[in-house]
């Protein structure tokens, strides 16, 4: 020792210290310390490396890495190399003494260890923990400031000394998180011989030894902070995402099951007298999650044991995961309860706020860098930075077509509260309602192939659906809202949330339900209802699932797969934007007076506990993947602007979506969460299919094929040859679209129709000659919500969501725009970006949008009329 002290420093004992002591404070594989005083009397430690550990140690590495490499060429399944790859990378730092100094000052600095506990000011994350400053160091011999402590395993001398275990466990473990997600930067060795207690009160835990410490990417540290806070609300898309983050991939979809081995990660510790009982429910909990394996996968009970479920393990959390159980065996030691969600929880929450906080005023990438298609988008783009600098904006999509083209495509902010990654085109937002527009379109396109009638019964075609005196209810009185049925399943939420996932149960009970007017007598927004009862018709009309209908439709004619879900399958929750509520807005809700054309059970009374729950039922995984045709759409805004581009032109599918939008529109695969087969008198002979058989391979069961190939009546270059919309003289206003051959583009070849039926426009809002299938004064058509301007005259429909996304189709104009949004509203954001957008291509402000850019009383009528549909 004294010999490589001298050779290291380059100096005699007796020119070093005044007093060096021969026995060891404590030995260790590596090293070993021992008490010293300085020439100048202060009082130190000296860590001094054994003679020839480093080549016993780099031989170790050498020999476990060619174990671990024929165990993965062995067993292909047990590849174990990213894990002895990161102890390659990371061990050999240990033996590098001027690294652990460096390290030692880096912790203390990111601690701020010297102002500790003398700050009346302290924040909240804030540690209050002691490191010992660094004197000197070179390769093998470090030289610290000797601090007086209590070896945690001296259970007796900190009785003695009155010291708190329990406080003093938490506080290293708030120091650990502080160093994990808070600076990305932490010591991965925390096990009992590593930490003092001072002496002196109060008392503090004292950290030792930097040596084994590991470097996060901001990135991975977001990873970790958004798996923890996954993991403590129990939202299972987050957690698959956070996964996707860091690399770890999984060779099944249970996330149940990774969100339980998550829960162990991070539960609670227990002390040891508890450990036993601890251990027993953990093996338990292990066999009940490898049979559910077993079962899933039809493994027998030898390959069940062999079984490995994690495909893909990063070496970034290798030591993240070492530390963690080394900190719960601390606590065990200890004897005392830590309960990790509580603690940590903070520290995790600020490293993803404080990016989400960076909104634009501070972040010049707030806005996803994509090119500019108009002028429109260019100042687009300057109105939604001031309204996220006035914090209006958390994530948000927006997309326009005019005339048939692209004119607005921009993402801007953060996919969530605690998801700091940037929203991007491709994006899915949850859209509550604005999916009613798509399902109704669902319908007519049935009736557009000769599937369905309007006015047929919906007994007739649903046979189930006959009791309870609904016989007469047709087809047009549920998408004109008029069947009563507007309160059916409104008790569902309260009874169990989660049977919104069961799409049999729900239309179990949709078909036995018992509607409370006359068909066709009042109008009353079937704001769950539509849904279910949409479902029940398609799938039994069609005798097709849910999603092949939507798929068939207008998923693959429109090129939009992988961004339009109505049911997310599995591998998309890392494009998932999460929901939040905007505070300021909640607080308004008292003031919204009741609403006449809103069922009793949604009455803004009802709302105020019902927004607040929905973020988080919503933002749960096995809602996300249900199919909720009323309620559960996921979408990114070029998909959804692309499908009212088509509407606003009766069905012409417009040319592929802008080339500079990265990724390209449609790029993703597309692999539907099909529902389970439903038998309906028009289904004959249908045979059960593989999902991704069905996925890559569709066959056409309709009689009627939609015409996806060049339509006729395309359209010429003259300069007033768009397609237009005229009075057909029956109806003041029935609005119907004209034939044309003319073009405005010679290079125009389109891709065909998603709809023939010249009358589209007319069958979506219930004019001319579908007028006599609405309630007149009804604030929807057939399936859509009917736009007026100012003067009272239809400029066009959509479809809004609770929260502010929207769908909208100007057919006069050939507009069509969509806003998706993460930061739920009454809709003013949307209001005013719609405005903003029509004011600036001089085309008619829909009245139920122009009223968000009014100030005054005005503003205050128009949260009394949120847009909640």
């Amino acid at each position: 020792v004294r010999q490589t002290i001298e050779t290291q420093l380059g100096k005699s004992m007796d020119d070093l210290f005044s007093n060096f002591v021969n026995n060891p404070l404590a030995t260790a594989s590596i090293a070993q310390v021992h008490r010293a005083t300085l020439l100048n009397g202060q009082e130190v430690v000296v860590k001094v490396q054994h003679e020839g550990i480093k080549t016993v140690i780099l031989e170790d590495l050498k020999n476990a890495k060619a174990i671990v490499d024929w165990i993965a060429w062995a067993e292909p399944q047990y590849d174990f190399n990213p894990i002895i790859d990161e102890w390659c990378k990371e061990a050999p730092n240990e033996l590098d003494f001027d690294h652990e100094a460096e390290n030692t000052r880096t912790v203390s600095r990111n601690l701020c260890c010297k102002n500790s506990g003398h700050d009346d000011d302290m924040n909240a994350n804030r540690v209050d923990v002691l490191i010992p400053d660094v004197i000197q160091s070179t390769e093998k011999v470090l030289i610290l400031e000797y601090m007086d402590g209590i070896r945690l395993n001296d259970l007796e001398s900190l009785e003695d000394f009155g010291v708190d275990k329990q406080k003093i466990v938490e506080e290293i473990t708030r120091a650990y998180a502080h160093q994990i997600y808070v600076d990305g930067f932490f010591n991965g060795d925390p096990h009992p011989g590593n930490f003092l207690v001072s002496k002196e009160p109060p008392h503090r835990p004292i950290l030792l030894d930097f040596g084994l410490t590991k470097k996060l990417s901001s990135s991975i540290k977001q990873a970790l902070a958004k798996m923890f806070l996954a993991s403590a609300e129990g939202d299972h898309a987050a957690l698959l995402s956070a996964f996707a983050e860091m690399g770890l991939k999984l060779r099944l979809d249970m996330p149940e099951q990774a969100m339980e081995v998550t829960n162990v990660f991070f539960r609670t510790s227990s002390p040891a007298k508890e450990s036993l009982e601890s251990m027993k429910s953990l093996t338990e909990k292990r066999a009940k999650n490898m049979k559910v394996i077993q079962e899933r996968m039809k493994l027998n009970q030898k390959e069940v044991k062999r079984f490995n479920p994690v495909d893909a393990f990063p070496g970034d959390i290798v030591i993240f995961s070492r530390v963690l159980n080394l900190l719960r065996g601390l606590s065990s030691l200890m004897n005392v309860r830590i309960i990790y969600l509580d603690i940590m929880r903070p520290f995790a929450e600020s490293v993803l706020q404080g990016n989400i906080n960076r909104g634009p005023r501070v972040n010049d990438q707030w806005i996803h860098d994509t090119p500019v298609h108009s002028d429109v988008e260019a100042k687009l783009r300057q109105f939604l930075v001031e309204l996220g600098n006035n914090d209006k904006i958390l994530g948000i999509q927006v997309c326009a077509y005019k005339d048939g083209e692209v004119i607005i495509d921009t993402a801007a902010g953060v996919l969530g509260r605690f998801d700091p990654r940037p929203v991007q085109p491709d994006s899915l937002f949850p859209v509550f309602s604005v999916t009613k527009g798509i399902t109704a379109g669902m319908l007519h396109w049935l009736v557009d192939n000769g599937k369905l009638k309007l006015e047929e019964n919906v007994a007739n075609i649903w046979p189930e659906f006959g009791s309870n005196r609904k016989d007469l209810i047709k087809v047009h009185h549920v998408l004109n809202h008029t069947s009563g049925l507007h309160n059916a399943l409104a008790d569902i939420t309260r009874e169990n949330p989660l049977l919104l996932s069961d799409w049999d149960e729900c239309l179990n009970r949709i078909a036995v339900s018992v509607p409370e007017t006359e068909p066709g007598q009042q109008q009353l927004y079937h704001y769950l209802s539509f849904g279910w009862l949409c479902g029940g018709i398609i799938e039994h009309a069609s005798g097709k699932k849910f999603q092949e209908i939507l798929e068939e439709a207008f998923i693959h004619p429109l090129q939009i797969e992988g961004e339009l879900y109505i049911g997310i399958p599995p591998g998309v929750e890392s494009r998932l934007a999460t929901l939040t509520l905007d505070k300021d807005d909640l607080q308004k809700l008292p003031g919204i007076s009741s609403r006449p054309d809103m069922p009793s059970s949604f009455q803004p009374s009802d709302m105020s506990q019902l927004v607040t729950t929905l973020p988080v039922l919503f933002n749960m995984l096995n809602i996300r993947r249900a199919i909720i045709p009323a309620a559960n759409g996921h979408c990114s805004a070029r998909a959804l602007a692309r499908y009212y581009a088509a509407l606003a032109d009766g069905g012409m599918v417009p040319q592929p979506h802008s080339s500079s939008s990265k990724p390209p529109l449609g790029s993703h695969p597309h692999i539907p969460n099909l529902t389970s087969q439903k038998t309906g008198k028009r289904q004959k002979g249908i045979k059960t299919k593989d999902v991704a058989a069905a996925s890559i391979n569709r066959t056409n069961e309709y009689e009627q094929k939609p015409n996806y190939s060049d339509v006729s009546d395309s359209r010429n270059t003259s300069s007033d040859s768009n397609t237009r919309l005229v009075n057909d003289g029956r109806n003041s206003n029935s609005i119907s679209m004209t034939d044309s051959s003319e073009d405005s583009n010679p290079g125009n070849n389109s891709v065909g129709r998603i709809f023939s039926n010249p009358r589209i426009h007319d069958a979506f809002l219930g004019v001319g000659e579908y007028g006599n299938l609405v309630l007149p004064d009804g604030k929807f058509g057939l399936g859509f919500k009917r736009s007026n301007s100012k003067d009272g005259s239809f400029v066009g429909f959509g479809h809004s969501g609770m929260g502010g996304s929207t769908g909208f189709a100007d057919m006069n104009n050939r507009f069509a725009i969509a806003v998706t949004l993460n930061k739920m509203s009454f809709g003013a954001v949307t209001g005013k970006i719609i405005n903003f957008v029509c004011s600036e291509l001089n085309i008619p402000m829909p009245e139920e949008y122009s009223r968000f850019s009014e100030s005054g009383v005005d503003a205050q009528l128009s949260f009394e009329r949120p847009l909640i549909n």
